[in-house]
């Protein structure tokens, strides 16, 4: 008899547990999700995906769609490129949520370049994000996607002009030789050096030759050469002491000239050949110090739009102001119809190639 109830009471338990218990997350995912292929050496995907010095963790090329996105949570040698720059993206819109409750901000004439600047480094980071996780699908992907990156640095860069000219840039810089075809050479170098990069990525294969590094570095640093100006400018003449701005301006070229090293040159892998595969390439720490940099630009153009936001219609007008921060949509105008050109050339190469194999 007691035996009995027991057996009841174990069947009733069991009963109860089935009936509350929680789904697995492997319940909620559907079966007919695809999974990214594991990870393969240098040796198994085509030579334009080899990275110098970099001997694993590629993926696979021609997987679903899908299986790209997902590999956003797969160790793979392009996921530090990925979350470095889609993690800076949060925290420059927190740090600007912080900077707008501490030191005030209406969106008005005088806030339009602080507003471009967010925009356009958030368009870069996206674009950066997109072009390092889904580049791998195939060799058109690879190309239709870094030409897309190359979009966003170019849009960046006039982001970053237009906070320097109106909020950082002194009467007396305006007033020379560069500060009068500032606004229209910033324009043309961002253009420019979305141009070179295309080309040069259209044009020169694996390995690539020293002439590739010309093609981008040449234009790229020009447009920051003249980007920069009024904040160098600020930081020789400026008294440090009174201008809570400039230490940040000074650590956004620190991180910048350091980032620009690490993309110039494939360190520390070149010196330890397959153990920088996964963390500690050249191009991660490329993206940590531009991140950096970014965030260093925030810091700063909101201490001196403070500074100058009342004066700002004044000076500039407000006129100028609205036109100068439109040409960030001609530019990315320009800037996709050159990528979109590119990826027309790039095409016919690509059947070629097919025809002929």
């Amino acid at each position: 008899m007691l035996g009995d109830i027991l057996q009841q009471l174990s069947t009733l338990t069991l009963n109860i547990k089935q009936v509350c218990r929680l789904p697995r997350l492997s319940d909620t995912i559907p079966s007919s999700l695809p999974s990214p292929s594991p990870t393969v050496s240098a040796s198994l995907v085509p030579s334009l995906f080899r990275e110098p010095y970099i001997l694993s963790g590629y993926r696979p090329i021609h997987q679903d769609w899908r299986c790209y996105l997902l590999s956003l949570f797969q160790r793979h040698n392009e996921s530090l490129n990925v979350w470095t720059h889609l993690l800076a993206g949060p925290v420059l819109l927190l740090r600007w949520w912080v900077n707008v409750g501490a030191l005030g901000y209406t969106f008005n004439a005088a806030s339009l370049p602080l507003t471009v600047f967010l925009v356009s480094s958030l368009t870069y980071l996206f674009f950066s994000v997109v072009a390092h996780l889904l580049q791998s699908r195939s060799e058109h992907a690879h190309y239709f996607f870094f030409c897309l990156d190359y979009v966003g640095v170019a849009v960046y860069q006039y982001g970053c002009s237009l906070g320097h000219y109106f909020y950082t840039s002194e009467p007396a810089w305006r007033e020379s030789c560069i500060g009068l075809l500032f606004l229209p050479g910033a324009l043309f170098f961002g253009w420019l050096s979305c141009a070179g990069c295309c080309f040069a990525k259209s044009r020169y294969r694996r390995p690539y030759p020293v002439e590739r590094k010309i093609c981008q570095l040449i234009p790229t640093t020009l447009a920051y050469l003249l980007d920069i100006s009024p904040v160098v400018h600020r930081l020789f003449t400026a008294a440090w002491v009174q201008d809570p701005g400039l230490p940040f301006h000074a650590l956004q070229i620190a991180s910048f000239l350091l980032s620009a090293i690490f993309f110039s040159c494939p360190v520390p892998e070149r010196f330890f050949p397959g153990h920088c595969d996964f963390v500690g390439q050249g191009h991660q720490i490329f993206h940590l110090f531009l991140s950096l940099c970014t965030l260093f630009q925030l810091e700063a153009l909101f201490q001196d739009y403070t500074r100058q936001r009342d004066t700002v219609v004044e000076v500039f007008g407000e006129r100028q102001l609205w036109w100068a921060c439109g040409s960030i949509i001609f530019l990315f105008l320009c800037c996709v119809l050159t990528a979109l050109f590119t990826m027309k050339h790039i095409n016919k190469t690509l059947h070629g190639k097919k025809e002929r194999d």
